[in-house]
């Protein structure tokens, strides 16, 4: 049985017990790596040297008898648009494919002083550009479930990393849903955090106003565990809030008695897959024999969602890349005639042909002319969905539907239907929008694929989406289901 089919608590136990090392938990999962990773892709760097390294060291204070944090040891992969000191960070493009940082991300340094131990960088659409994996430059990741489907994006290698057994835990990074809906499209858990909880310090942006990291893992226990870790108020970043971190572990009481859930009929209207509805009310069935009551409501302005993201995300997008020219860092054209042509070439090189069609679109709605007739009006938009979601969140605790329309489509099917690709994130862009929490948790299969669940709630309300979450896993057994591989 793998080491990663244990509860966190019960691999600390261990641990401390000597019962493992470090050194087994992270030779386990360099191991499944090295049989698995051929056919999943999910990682783009293996930083096996410096991993077994840590954990070597890691291992020398265990036996001081010293109690360690819960985290203590646990193999872990990052998504590569993450700055992790020393090691390659490549945003999934050809442009930073000789990128080596020199600094960690926040929440790098928050998991190192924790004690985890770094498996090497994952997998991701170009800039976070996707909802496939399709978009990486190097090669797309595999679903675990089924090796022709994609992972989903643009956290797919994170998912797939954790469904595969490749990692303990994960970290990706949401801007429309790129947590959620590969963690629904690989049977996983993913947390997107509200938006200024997690620092941002270290993210390399793509829509700088909806950008935020978020955890994957096995079950919500250890999203909160991993939560716990990396929330918090960071000065090095702006956006970052000056709020409370509660104890999230004491939110996952199982009782849910009295809660009011919101069901938007929008959420399973048309265009949602028929088994991936019933799946979705079986679980309201299940969460109403907690105790918990449900009511169909209305977001009228989620038909808006769609336009208005990729409005504004491509102009934060257009304006955020600027800063990738030849000159700086990443790759730098040969012999260009000036420096007009070294910024084209560089680019023309380096970027994907997703990365140039947001540059272009942002671009395009930022210029003269037609800013307050595309970029404003998306702008006032926005404020309409956000209120749509404080006026249900006045009467309701959380919200719920299904966290994608659909289970995991083929490789290759929607790669050059740009517009249908969009629409795969109609249920989790205006979450995003909003900068309220949401978590995408399994609720079944479809067809043999996984299902998620996504449970919304109020801003820094990520006890009572926890909560929530806690209650529906411990009543199923959903979470516990694996692809074999």
């Amino acid at each position: 049985m793998s080491l990663f089919n244990n509860t966190l608590p019960e691999i600390h136990n261990k641990l401390h017990q000597k019962e493992i090392s470090v050194s087994d938990l992270v030779g386990h999962a360099l191991e499944t790596i090295d049989a698995r990773e051929e056919k999943i892709r999910a990682y783009i760097t293996v930083d096996e040297e410096r991993a077994r390294a840590s954990a070597r060291q890691l291992d020398d204070q265990l036996v001081s008898g010293e109690e360690r944090g819960l985290l203590f040891g646990l193999p872990v992969g990052i998504k590569d648009n993450i700055v992790t000191e020393g090691l390659r960070t490549t945003c999934g493009s050809q442009f930073l494919k000789n990128f080596d940082p020199v600094y960690d991300a926040t929440v790098v340094g928050k998991l190192r002083a924790a004690q985890t131990v770094t498996l090497g960088k994952m997998n991701m659409d170009e800039f976070a550009m996707g909802g496939s994996n399709e978009n990486s430059s190097f090669f797309p990741a595999r679903n675990p479930w089924d090796l022709e489907r994609v992972p989903g994006g643009s956290s797919g290698g994170s998912a797939a990393a954790v469904a595969a057994g490749e990692a303990y835990f994960t970290l990706g990074s949401d801007t429309g849903g790129s947590i959620r809906q590969p963690a629904s499209y690989c049977g996983v858990v993913g947390l997107k955090p509200t938006y200024g909880l997690v620092s941002r310090f270290g993210l390399v942006a793509f829509a700088s106003s909806l950008d935020q990291i978020g955890p994957i893992t096995k079950n919500v226990q250890d999203s909160a565990y991993v939560l716990q870790a990396i929330a918090g108020y960071d000065q090095k970043d702006s956006t970052s809030a000056k709020v409370d971190i509660p104890d999230y572990l004491n939110a996952l009481t199982g009782d849910v008695k009295g809660l009011r859930i919101a069901v938007p009929k929008e959420y399973l209207g048309e265009g949602v897959d028929p088994q991936v509805k019933e799946k979705v009310l079986d679980a309201l069935k299940t969460l109403e024999g907690l105790g918990a009551v449900w009511e169909e409501v209305s977001l009228p302005h989620t038909e808006y969602a769609v336009a208005t993201y990729y409005l504004l995300a491509s102009s934060e997008a257009s304006s955020n890349l600027a800063r990738f020219d030849g000159v700086r860092y990443g790759v730098r054209a040969d012999n260009p005639d000036n420096l007009l042509d070294l910024y084209h070439q560089s680019r023309t090189q380096g970027f994907g042909p997703e990365v140039k069609r947001r540059i272009m679109l942002g671009t395009y709605a930022l210029s003269s002319g037609y800013y307050d007739a595309y970029y404003l009006k998306a702008q006032k938009v926005r404020t309409l969905i956000k209120q749509d979601f404080d006026r249900v969140f006045e009467q309701y605790d959380v919200i719920i539907g299904p966290t994608a329309p659909t289970t995991a489509f083929k490789i290759g099917s929607q790669v050059d239907d740009p517009l249908t690709m969009y629409l795969n994130d109609i249920l989790t862009i205006p979450v995003s929008l909003a900068g309220v929490p949401a978590i995408s948790i399994p609720c079944g299969l479809a067809g043999g694929m996984p299902v998620g669940l996504q449970i919304i709630g109020k801003a820094f309300d990520e006890s009572s989406v926890l909560r929530v979450a806690h209650a529906f896993e411990q009543n199923t057994e959903f979470h516990k289901q694996r692809p074999q591989l």
